[in-house]
Order: C-alpha cells, then sequence, then structure tokens
C-alpha cells in the first residue's frame, strides 16, 4: 500500500555526513517502491534554498534557518527560525486533515525542529517513528536535560537505532523497545569497475580518508602515524577529502616528512565521490570516537577497497576484523603505522581483505533496508498493519533496549 512519508532530518544535503546520506538513501528507495516521500529539513544559504532534489526528485520542504553548533566532537546541524511549530502543523494537517500517514523524524531528541514535528504530528494524530544515529560515550546533556526529552520519546511508536552502539547510547537513557536498522549504502553508485583518478594512478599507493576535519574523526592521528612510514622511506601518498574546524592542524602535520605526499581535495562532489574510492588502495578512518556506525568503510568496501579503521563498536556494524577490514585501538598512531604497512606491503592481503568486504557490502543495499523500514511503517499504520517480516525476526532485529 503506497503511503505518504515525511522524513524529518536537520540535516540533509548539502550539507554532508552520515545523517544526510542515511535520509536521502531511503528516501530515494521508499521512493522507487512507489511512497510518496517528502523531506522536511532547513534552509542552508543559497546552495539548498531548492525545495526540491535534483538529485533524485524528491519534494524536499524547507524550514528555518541552519546553524552548526559542536558538539560530541564533531559539527551538528540546528534549525531555528520563528513559528516551527505553526509551519509544521500546517504542513502536517492542513485544514486539520493529516497530509501523511507516517512522519519520521531523525535524532529525536535533537532540538529544535525534531521536537517541533513531534509535537505537530502527534496533535495531528499521525503516527511517528524516531532514528537514533548518535553514539558516544559522553551523555552529560542528556541526564541532564532527560525529563524532558523523555516526553518526546514516549511519543514515537516506533523507535529505531542505526547500530546496537546507538541504541546502548540511548537505552542508557530511554530504556524502550528500539529496532536496529542499519545505514545502507547505494550499491549502484559505489560499484567494483569505477574508474581511478589518472593523476593518481601512477604505482604510487594511496592512502585514503573521506570526512570532516573535527577532532572525533581522528585525523591528525592518521597524518602522524604516516609522518612515521614516510621517514621510514615508504612510498606512499595521502588523500584528503573533506574539511573542517582543524584545517590548520592537519596542514601543520603534513609538513615536515608529509610534505609533497598528502593531497587536499576539498569538498568532492556526490557525483566524483566514487572515483575517489576507486583510487585508494587502502581506505582509513582513524575515528576516536563518537561513530555509531561505519558509513564511509562500507562505501569503501562496495568497491572491493581494504579499509582500515578504529576498534568502535560504531565500526564493528560493518568490520568483521580480519576478514573484512583491520580494526586498531584508537588515539594510537604506532598501531595505525603498523597497520598501514603491513596493507601497503602485502597486494594479495589487501585484494583478500576486498574481496571479502564487497561480500559484506552487498547485505547493506538501501532497497532491503527500505523494505525493512517500509515494514516498521505498515506496523504503526491503521490501515496497513502487518507483523515484522521473517527475515528481520530471524536476524533479531527487534530488540529490547536494554538488551
Amino acid at each position: 500500500m503506497p503511503l505518504r512519508i515525511a522524513i524529518v532530518s536537520q540535516a540533509y544535503h548539502p550539507a554532508v555526513g552520515g545523517v544526510t546520506e542515511h535520509v536521502a538513501g531511503t528516501a530515494r528507495a521508499l521512493r522507487a517502491r512507489g511512497h510518496a516521500v517528502s523531506i522536511v529539513t532547513s534552509r542552508f544559504g543559497k546552495a539548498g534554498e531548492s525545495d526540491a532534489d535534483t538529485r533524485d526528485g524528491l519534494r524536499v520542504i524547507r524550514l528555518g534557518r541552519n546553524i552548526v553548533v559542536p558538539y560530541n566532537g564533531a559539527e551538528n546541524n540546528l534549525t531555528l527560525g520563528w513559528n516551527l511549530g505553526p509551519k509544521l502543523a500546517a504542513l502536517f494537517a492542513p485544514g486539520g486533515k493529516p497530509a501523511f500517514d507516517i512522519v519520521h523524524v531523525h535524532c529525536p531528541i535533537s532540538p529544535v525542529l525534531p521536537h517541533a514535528a513531534i509535537e505537530a504530528a502527534g496533535a495531528a494524530g499521525i503516527p511517528l517513528v524516531g532514528t537514533f544515529h548518535t553514539a558516544s560515550d559522553e551523555d552529560r546533556m542528556i541526564r541532564l536535560f532527560r525529563g524532558h526529552l523523555r516526553h518526546f520519546v514516549d511519543r514515537l511508536a516506533r523507535v529505531i537505532a542505526v547500530s546496537e552502539a546507538a541504541r546502548d547510547y540511548a537505552a542508557r537513557q530511554f530504556p524502550v523497545p528500539m529496532t536496529i536498522l542499519p545505514n545502507g549504502v547505494d550499491l549502484e553508485r559505489f560499484r567494483p569497475g569505477e574508474a581511478r583518478l589518472a593523476r593518481y594512478d601512477d604505482g604510487v599507493p594511496n592512502i585514503l580518508f573521506v570526512g570532516r576535519f573535527d577532532p572525533r574523526k581522528g585525523l591528525p592521528d592518521l597524518l602522524v602515524a604516516c609522518g612515521r612510514l614516510a621517514r621510514e622511506g615508504r612510498a606512499f601518498r595521502v588523500i584528503l577529502v573533506g574539511d573542517g574546524r582543524l584545517r590548520a592542524q592537519v596542514e601543520r602535520l603534513a609538513g615536515g616528512a608529509l610534505r609533497g605526499r598528502v593531497h587536499f581535495e576539498g569538498r568532492v562532489s556526490h557525483d566524483r565521490l566514487p572515483s575517489y574510492y576507486a583510487t585508494a588502495d587502502v581506505f582509513c578512518s582513524p575515528a576516536r570516537g563518537g561513530e555509531s556506525f561505519g558509513m564511509v568503510l562500507l562505501e569503501a568496501m562496495a568497491l572491493g577497497i581494504p579499509v582500515l579503521a578504529t576498534d568502535l563498536p560504531g565500526h564493528r556494524s560493518v568490520v568483521t576484523p580480519g576478514h573484512d577490514g583491520v580494526l586498531v585501538p584508537r588515539r594510537d598512531p604506532d598501531a595505525l603505522a603498523a597497520a598501514l604497512a603491513r596493507l601497503l606491503d602485502d597486494p594479495g592481503e589487501r585484494r583478500r581483505l576486498g574481496a571479502n568486504g564487497l561480500r559484506s557490502a552487498a547485505r547493506f543495499g538501501w532497497d532491503d533496508i527500505a523494505a525493512r523500514l517500509e515494514d516498521i511503517y505498515l506496523s504503526v499504520t491503521p490501515s496497513g498493519a502487518r507483523p515484522p517480516r521473517e527475515a528481520d525476526a530471524r536476524n533479531g532485529a527487534l530488540v529490547s533496549a536494554g538488551a
């Protein structure tokens, strides 16, 4: 049964990051399954004023303005604006009649847009689904406002977490039943056979990093590790895709023994990103914490690129150590350097990890994720209720938050 779905997220194009990719991926896949999908998000300035996603033909409704707030070692999107509540009420129930069958709110305990959307959808009698994306060792702010935030969690008919790490983080304060529904990957966009970038295809091994230059991403640890390899005389280059507030520190670390080896590509367009992955001989994510899932690892694996990452619960959602990737302790440049050296010295091991990673990534296609999400939606809509799919029950997708 086709559904009218509103997906509410403060992170969406042109903002970069895992939540943006999750929202875009599920929206495309749900639309392909015949549902009418609208994305409710912020205005991001001139680059984000359009009310249509030109890549996917999705309806995009932009309210308020985005500001960036540092939290949990990263930049977080926050929507501010006058009358967000009344505008959402008019959107969800024009003339008092619900315009949507489901409202799906991402990061439901984050102010301001998610809270306003939960209130407006609840007042309109529209079933609410919420997805938690965050994992962190730090939850003092949530504990401080737990009583207030619990109100919004209690309004959700179904609660989703993108990984066990995200579930555990949320469950420490909100012990409610949660379904683990992971991030996915666009297997048509990220697939083997993508052409390598000619300027970096010269036989020198390429180490690739993709992400924001935020403290939690651990990029300085990677450059310290690579500096040690450079002083040993190893041949390699480092390709950095992204930018951020640590840019000055990263540029300083790119000097000395690494001078001429580190290439700053800045923010890369949606269409060009797969070519960067294809150019990598090793993909590295040296994150220090706060990662609920390894989305960039999954994108690299989908192209058959071997991955090296820090041993975080979120990364283990994607990588089986020794089988389809290598995990090392976080904040440990020595361990990172040793693992990089082993991979650079062993093309056969890189091929083995890449081949296994390719098979692992196939389990995370957006269409499969959207099919499971569709079942969640139908379980809370009066006209479409049906039990969880057999595959979900078999895989233990529905779990207690306290498990």
